[in-house]
């Protein structure tokens, strides 16, 4: 008989011979009947398993206990206890893993999200992360839909570069030389031209300037892949390995850019609704009773779009004292965003026109020569969520803004060469993945909305 999922079940008319396999979440009952919870990961609804008695022996359902995997046959019928619509009347049992009670760490009681981050690799099977990774899942499903759907072109970006792209030097070094004992220069520095690559390399912070080049050959490019940030930043907002997505398109201004992230956001979240709405009303109930009426505040309302001087302006004139003071030209924090779209719009915001000194040499200058035209869409509970920009395509001021930095041009020909060569007005933005999992979850630490975190001093399974 062929298998059938838990999820698929409960559309499964009653009376049906069905075949069901998974792990056991508890087990319960009495000497004439036992009950026990199934689930195969494809839903958050557990599948009730009744063992009549008479049919089967203490001894044959020994070794179904709290994370076993079993498989079992039966009849589908309505079942006339709480909490579930149907169940199995079980006629046959195969146990293909126990579970040792007094080793198996997750038994039937509340675990914390700490705890259970100590155990990554057997979170999955909780109710809490099972549903999480199918939102997630759900998500990147809907990302790689919409920008298909869109025409874009999947770009793929290497994860090996000799650019930094960010410009902040947080990047791990990609090597094979011996590290106790490297060739070196008579200078005594590292002779790099003896390394795999015949130079310094790393694992990539963006895929953003190879994917202009995309962008200025395809027309419309999105990139999603994992990038590395080498940051010392032990907070609930920070991941060394991360996922990102970044759409570059010719021919887009500023306007473009903004409307298509507001587009691409509002449909991830649709997505996500329409798709795991059991998953996200578990999450809502159990960690955020809130987070249904935030998505739907974020679906049904036009993003307000303001400039950072006028953000600025507003941040100022609110009497609110911020952790971190506000003037034109700082960088703003997660408060002063949050404040913004919580309390003064009610809405979410996309602010642009930041002060160039604090934005990435890659921006397109504004005439006023003090800020480019960038953009950052926040939101509620998270903040900035995208940050994105209408790219400099102006050679000259391109190269003046690269020299201004110090950024060494033996790195920045194969950039410039855009521009030299039929170089258009392009834009484009940049998502975490993660974020907008966190986002969507309702989850606060986003070590929790990735399978494997890995931050500082943490890089298990």
């Amino acid at each position: 008989m062929k298998r059938t999922k838990i999820s698929d079940i409960f559309h499964t008319a009653p009376g049906t011979e069905v075949s069901v396999m998974g792990w056991v979440r508890t087990r319960r009952g009495n000497k004439y009947v036992q009950f026990v919870a199934l689930n195969d990961g494809s839903t958050i609804r557990n599948l009730q398993i009744v063992f009549d008695m008479n049919v089967f022996t203490d001894e044959v359902l020994k070794p179904v206990t709290t994370g076993s995997s079993i498989h079992v046959t039966g009849t589908l019928v309505e079942s006339q206890g709480k909490g579930q619509t149907v169940e199995v009347q079980a006629k046959t049992l195969e146990v293909f893993g126990t579970a040792d009670p007094a080793e198996y760490p997750l038994q039937k009681k509340g675990h914390s999200l700490e705890f259970l981050r100590e155990h990554a690799h057997l979170r999955p099977r909780t109710n809490t992360f099972g549903a999480i990774l199918r939102v997630r899942s759900a998500l990147a499903f809907a990302i790689h839909k919409f920008f298909q759907e869109k025409g874009f072109y999947y770009f793929h970006s290497p994860l090996i570069t000799t650019s930094d792209c960010e410009g902040a030097g947080a990047m791990f070094q990609v090597t094979t030389l011996p590290v106790n004992n490297p060739p070196r220069n008579e200078d005594g520095s590292v002779d790099y031209s003896k390394d795999f690559f015949g130079n310094t390399t790393a694992l990539t912070v963006s895929g953003q300037l190879e994917g202009e080049l995309g962008a200025t050959a395809l027309g419309a490019i999105y990139t999603f892949g994992p990038t590395f940030r080498a940051e010392n930043s032990n907070t609930p907002r920070h991941l060394a390995e991360f996922w990102m997505i970044e759409p570059e398109m010719a021919f887009y201004d500023i306007t473009d850019n903004m409307d298509l992230a507001e587009e691409f956001v509002k449909y991830c979240i649709r997505y996500a609704l329409d798709h795991c709405r059991e998953d996200i009303e578990f999450l809502s109930e159990h960690f955020d009773k809130d987070l249904i009426k935030r998505l739907e505040f974020v679906l049904n309302n036009d993003f307000v779009r303001l400039t950072y001087t006028e953000g600025i302006k507003i941040l100022e004139e609110s009497g609110r004292k911020f952790e971190f003071p506000v003037s034109w030209g700082v960088d703003l924090q997660s408060e002063h965003e949050r404040y913004l779209v919580e309390e003064h719009f009610r809405k979410p915001v996309i602010l642009t026109d930041y002060p160039k000194e604090i934005k990435s040499f890659y921006m397109k200058q504004n005439e006023d020569g003090k800020t480019v035209r960038a953009m950052d869409v926040l939101f509620p509970n998270i903040g900035e969520i995208i940050g994105g920009s209408e790219r400099e395509e102006n050679y000259d001021k391109l190269l003046t803004r690269i020299k201004e930095l110090d950024i060494p041009m033996k790195d920045m020909w194969w950039y410039l060469d855009t521009r030299k060569f039929g170089t258009v007005p392009h834009s484009g933005f940049g998502l975490g993945f993660e974020r907008l999992v966190l986002f969507v979850t309702g989850m606060t630490n986003i070590r929790d909305v990735i399978p494997f975190p890995r931050t500082p001093n943490n890089a298990q399974f």
